[in-house]
């Protein structure tokens, strides 16, 4: 995992996201497997902030993103009605695919943190393809 990456530092882009009643187990305390629902949404975000839409590339491309591999590591809970911030920092990027880190913090606390690594792949035979040169230029 990387070191942490405090909200308000650069280069992380940030996306808010409130904990709701689905989002919970029994106990009142967000269910593991949904924070990475909540890496998924900024994820698209932070795509879309910076011109891309992932419908759009499919489309126009023939190419699409996959989530090749996952590793979270839980800290602490987040609860019911929390307002979670959600950062996307690339770490790195090749010529199909690329690397982040992604952190779920609430209130200055980091709960939840994430090395995702994301392929790019043809829409029809799902084999590796570059990623679309305008989107590669922004994740250097």
């Amino acid at each position: 995992m990387s070191e942490p990456q405090a909200p308000g530092a650069s280069a992380a882009f940030r996306f808010p996201i409130r904990v709701y009643w689905e989002d919970t187990d029994a106990g009142g305390v967000v269910f593991y497997a949904n924070y990475l629902k909540f890496f998924e949404r900024a994820r698209t975000e932070w795509l879309r902030s910076a011109g891309f839409s992932q419908e759009r590339m499919r489309a126009e491309t023939g190419v699409m993103f996959v989530v090749a591999h996952t590793a979270v590591r839980y800290l602490r809970p987040a609860r019911l009605d929390d307002l979670l911030e959600v950062t996307v920092q690339v770490r790195r990027a090749a010529a199909a695919s690329f690397e982040i880190v992604q952190q779920a913090w609430c209130e200055g606390t980091l709960l939840a943190e994430g090395d995702i690594k994301i392929g790019c792949v043809d829409v029809a035979s799902f084999r590796p393809r570059r990623i679309p040169s305008e989107i590669y230029e922004k994740l250097r």
